[in-house]
């Protein structure tokens, strides 16, 4: 059984590795915010167990046995936020810190069953994949809004952060997921966009634009 540390630790692994299955350490180190040599100590850890490859002064490798079992921790963190929107009510800006303490069950029976209430959903509140029982992951293919042309029409997908300060951005908005659309004028300056949703407005910043992933 997993230690709520390493579940930590995997969970931040998942989020960093880039298209080679690679993270630095010191990515890692900023993002769960501690030290350097306790992040060692712990990667040393994972690599006997064969979660991770490790060398000094070399990015860290995560192995197929690595990837399984974050993948299985975010698999417990996205149901539950979509379990806590669809079934109990909560706005898709309250669940991620409620998800973060419940992700740490260590019961695969409950998930599955949680899993099988909703029907077996492919995504999150986010639009973010929910991986498998066995880990795999089918990412959809999105693009960033900040991407797209002056009059192309797109849906909303997905967002790339859960924080509750950019969800009610979005909320105060009227802009959720599957909404169109329509982008109708990109600033060569700033790259700022003024866009057509719901019969509304708006100028979004690149920053905004960038956080939008559509198809």
């Amino acid at each position: 059984m997993n230690s709520l540390t390493e579940e930590n630790y995997l969970k931040a692994l998942y989020h960093l590795v880039n298209e080679n299955d690679e993270v630095s350490v010191n990515d890692l180190s900023r993002q769960l915010n501690i030290k350097m040599p306790s992040v060692n100590s712990m990667i040393k850890k994972f690599a006997e167990k064969n979660w991770v490859k490790y060398e000094s002064y070399k990015p860290i490798k995560l192995t197929e046995s690595g990837k399984k079992e974050a993948s299985l921790i975010v698999r417990k963190h996205r149901l539950t936020e979509m379990f806590l929107v669809e079934k109990m009510g909560f706005g898709w800006e309250n669940v991620h810190e409620i998800a973060e303490q419940l992700e740490h069950i260590h019961s695969d029976e409950f998930f599955d069953k949680m899993d099988e209430i909703l029907n077996y959903p492919k995504m999150d509140p986010h639009g973010e994949p929910i991986p498998d029982k066995d880990g795999n992951v089918i990412q959809p293919d999105l693009k960033k809004l900040s991407k797209c042309k002056e009059n192309e029409t797109v849906e909303l997908f997905s967002v790339t952060t859960s924080s509750e300060d950019f969800l009610n951005f979005l909320n105060k908005r009227n802009l959720s997921l599957g909404t169109e659309i329509k982008v109708l004028q990109k600033e060569d300056f700033d790259q700022s966009m003024k866009v057509f949703y719901n019969s509304q407005e708006e100028n979004f910043s690149k920053t905004v634009c960038d956080r939008l992933l559509v198809k």
